[in-house]
């Protein structure tokens, strides 16, 4: 999420986990065993029911978000296994700790290799993250005046790679909240409404992988995105428009794909339409920033 401070974008992270689907039984065993390696299952607390909420400070070395030490021990994105991942003020780490979040984004799980020992620990997480848009954290704003010059914002968004944010499915606007949206009474849906419509989009899922290793859209490898992801002549049409303009990586072809299907599963629809595959690229709204810088 990208936008000013104070827009809300920590305020809507940590509301993430509200609406994600219940833990299974199996999730729930992997994610307590990784909290058991640990040493982090005290008191009362000796099975994991809840998914993981992580929010490493900006100051975390990589050691501390992919695992190390002698002897290897889960780091960060090992704990947010089946859970989520928050990395606020996202270019305020350092560029070398980010860029080794590449293979557990990829791959869901992490290889620690010591003298001694070679570990894998698994890190199928969410990631979550918020940035300013620029030093000052004002670009673009209606309300007060950016002070940065085009070469340190271009400077500053350099801190995260092109390989990196082809990983991120969703690059979102968060703009200023108004003084009069602050003193209306919220028009948004509840938490459980959201919630609802999500464990549906699941079952839905669940159902389309039943016979495949996979319960989800985002696990999806290219044979199954070219047989569930099928678009008419239109969306096709779209999507290379896109892709022409902004130029998109194959990762992000790939990606574009799967949250156009799960749109269309949250709208409990069987085909992936060109509205569908619209909503998908205005969410990769970086790739138009770069555009503009």
């Amino acid at each position: 999420m990208i936008g000013p401070p104070g827009a809300g974008k920590t305020m809507l992270t940590k509301r993430i986990p509200s609406i994600l689907p219940t833990m299974s039984f199996d999730e729930a065993l992997q994610t307590t065993a990784v909290y058991s390696v640990s040493d982090l299952l005290k008191g009362d607390r000796q099975f994991v029911t809840s998914r993981p909420f992580r929010a490493p400070h900006h100051t975390i070395s990589a050691a501390g978000l992919i695992g190390g030490s002698s002897i290897p021990r889960p780091g960060e994105v090992s704990l947010a296994h089946n859970g989520v991942l928050f990395l606020d003020e996202l270019l305020e780490f350092k560029r070398h700790v980010l860029e080794v979040l590449r293979q557990p984004l990829e791959e869901g799980e992490v290889t620690i290799s010591r003298a001694a020992h070679t570990l894998t620990f698994p890190a199928k997480f969410m990631l979550a993250a918020a940035m300013n848009p620029c030093p000052c954290g004002f670009w673009g704003s209606t309300v007060k005046e950016c002070l940065c010059t085009p070469l340190q914002i271009q400077r500053y968004l350099s801190k995260l790679s092109g390989p990196f944010l082809d990983r991120i499915d969703l690059h979102i606007d968060v703009p200023e909240v108004g003084y009069r949206e602050l003193i209306q009474d919220p028009k948004g849906e509840p938490s459980k409404t959201i919630a609802r419509r999500v464990r549906e989009a699941r079952k839905i899922q669940i159902r389309r992988y039943r016979n495949s290793n996979i319960y989800c859209n985002a696990q999806m490898e290219p044979s199954q995105l070219r047989q569930h992801c099928v678009l008419d002549e239109s969306a096709q049409a779209l999507l290379e428009n896109a892709i022409e303009k902004l130029g998109f990586s194959a990762r992000a072809y790939d990606r574009v794909l799967k949250v156009a299907r799960t749109i269309a599963d949250l709208n409990s629809s069987k085909k992936v339409c060109s509205e569908h595959v619209a909503e998908a690229i205005q969410y990769r709204s970086l790739d138009r920033t770069w555009q503009n810088v």
